[in-house]
């Protein structure tokens, strides 16, 4: 499975159920990485999604403990191994993790790569995800060249996980 992310300095990755900044150059890169894939988010995620709908051109597995829950043009799930179910026939590297901080730390053990978007700021915020650079199960294998937005600076870093649990 692939962790798809964009995190400031301290590795955050919202507030108040939002990101923190919308990159365009990252939001290329989110529709690229995910296209056609199976995306795995938790119901907050998917509530903050455009149009409260799962995004086109994906299948899309929702994580939620509401039983009654329904998500427009997704498949809900109410445990990890109803969505490991789900999975089961899909490819590891068709299979991506988008948030939020519960799903990230949930399916990291099935993880092998990640696609972190880190951006040198300090935002304000509320939700953070794991910090791959002090797990040790975890290398950097790729850095883009640092990309600007307006007064943002960013890059695109690509890590990948040593032992992933299968599922």
């Amino acid at each position: 499975m692939i962790i798809i992310a964009a995190v400031d300095r301290n590795w955050a990755i919202g507030k108040n159920n939002g990101l923190l900044v919308a990159i365009p150059e990252d939001q290329k890169l989110f529709r690229m990485e995910t296209e056609g894939k199976t995306l795995i988010m938790g119901r907050k995620t998917f509530e903050s999604l455009p149009g409260g709908m799962a995004l086109p051109l994906r299948r899309t597995i929702v994580l939620t403990s509401k039983e009654d829950y329904e998500a427009r043009g997704a498949e809900v799930a109410h445990s990890v191994e109803e969505v490991l179910d789900l999975i089961s026939m899909t490819p590891t590297d068709q299979v991506v993790v988008a948030g939020g901080a519960s799903i990230y730390r949930t399916f990291a053990e099935y993880c092998d790569e990640a696609h972190i978007t880190k951006i040198d700021f300090e935002y304000d915020a509320d939700t953070y995800m794991q910090n791959l650079d002090e797990d040790p199960e975890w290398s950097v294998t790729q850095v883009s060249d640092e990309k600007t937005y307006f007064n943002l600076i960013y890059e695109f870093v690509h890590y990948e996980r040593k032992n992933a649990k299968k599922y």
